[in-house]
């Protein structure tokens, strides 16, 4: 499938796409929060089916798969997260359309959790996004994977999985990410179904035929198959680009996390086993986080974090000179986002109001 940049232009798929041994994963990232507050409305509740939530998790040791060869562990406090999704269309995921079994990293989110765990700033990186990729290795083959110059981002996932995401967001960043959190497509519409919907308000029609979503202006709650072509539309809004495509998913994710507040699980049990059954099932994670009683501890720790306290923005960006379907980071720009988050800061609005990736067109079509 093509897709329509900012520009007017066609952004087609390059590269060669990686197979995956296991189950295929069509994923949104916007699950991964749901994971995270689904444990969170739970605490020390889940303790009663930890056998049987346990079994549920998939888990990816990054750690030994990138050796010491890494940005220091800064232990002050704060948290990184690389949250990804896949698009794979395979298995359960083939109703929205067929590949060839194949995936790459379809949304991509460093989630940066400040000391205190008060404040949290989110940094969206377009997956058509020229990098240069590190040298990886296959987690299909084993072998190595050449270093390149000017590569797609999400060709990184592609190549080499997991390991080599984290190693490819580590390079351009110079942060160590603590974490790395990886979401099912189908599982993603059963959480919000399991939650009773989600509560949005969009102030123009939505009307796309690739997401199969058709909403007038007005409020509504949303349920899983709703949400999910909501976090998928593009050509419908705004200038039709992924890029207005990432400002719809960063909406998405504040009217989630409020949604998720308000659950109302402690008196019932049955729908906080249902809830947390389903998110255990729906994500793959870094070993630190493989088990219930890590992710457990991992979301206790965001109980303090609301809506209001998530600062989203997308990499600082401008279509490609050399290829419009592309874009290129601004770097100076781009040095003062990955700057605070090492210095546990505010990402300063300097460091956005240059960029394409703020110019997406959708912003405010859902609050």
């Amino acid at each position: 499938m093509t897709e329509q940049n900012g520009s007017g232009g066609r952004i087609r798929p390059t590269g060669k796409r990686r197979k995956k041994p296991s189950r295929r994963r069509r994923a949104t990232v916007i699950a991964a929060w749901t994971l995270a507050g689904a444990v969170v409305v739970g605490g020390a509740g889940l303790g009663y089916a930890y056998v049987k939530l346990n079994g549920n998790l998939k888990a990816v040791d990054i750690n030994a798969a990138l050796g010491k060869n890494r940005p220091d562990n800064v232990d002050n406090g704060s948290q990184d997260i690389l949250v990804l999704g896949s698009d794979s269309r395979s298995g359960a995921n083939s109703a929205y359309g067929t590949d060839d079994g194949a995936a790459r990293s379809d949304t991509a989110m460093v989630v940066h959790i400040n000391k205190g765990h008060r404040t949290a700033s989110v940094v969206s990186i377009p997956r058509d996004t020229l990098v240069t990729r590190p040298e990886c290795t296959s987690d299909t083959t084993g072998k190595p994977v050449a270093a390149e110059q000017r590569a797609m981002f999400n060709t990184a996932y592609e190549v080499g999985g997991p390991a080599c995401a984290v190693k490819t967001v580590e390079a351009m960043s110079g942060i160590r990410m603590d974490h790395y959190l990886e979401v099912d497509f189908t599982g993603f519409k059963k959480l919000i179904d399991e939650l009773g919907g989600v509560k949005i308000t969009t102030t123009t029609a939505i009307d796309d035929p690739k997401s199969h979503l058709k909403l007038e202006p007005g409020t509504h709650t949303l349920d899983g198959e709703q949400s999910l072509g909501l976090v998928r539309t593009r050509k419908s809004v705004g200038d039709g680009s992924d890029l207005g495509r990432i400002q719809l998913q960063q909406a998405f994710i504040k009217a989630l996390m409020e949604q998720v507040k308000h659950v109302g699980v402690f008196s019932n049990p049955k729908r906080l086993y249902d809830l947390a059954d389903t998110a255990t099932k729906t994500v793959t994670t870094d070993s630190d986080l493989g088990s219930v009683t890590e992710l457990t501890s991992f979301a206790n720790g965001l109980k303090g974090l609301g809506s209001k306290n998530v600062h989203m923005v997308t990499l600082p960006v401008e279509y490609d000179p050399a290829d419009p379907n592309r874009v290129v980071p601004l770097e100076s720009a781009a040095q003062q986002v990955w700057s605070a988050l090492k210095q546990d800061k505010a990402i300063p609005a300097s460091a956005t109001e240059k960029s394409a990736g703020d110019k997406g067109a959708a912003g405010g079509v859902v609050r």
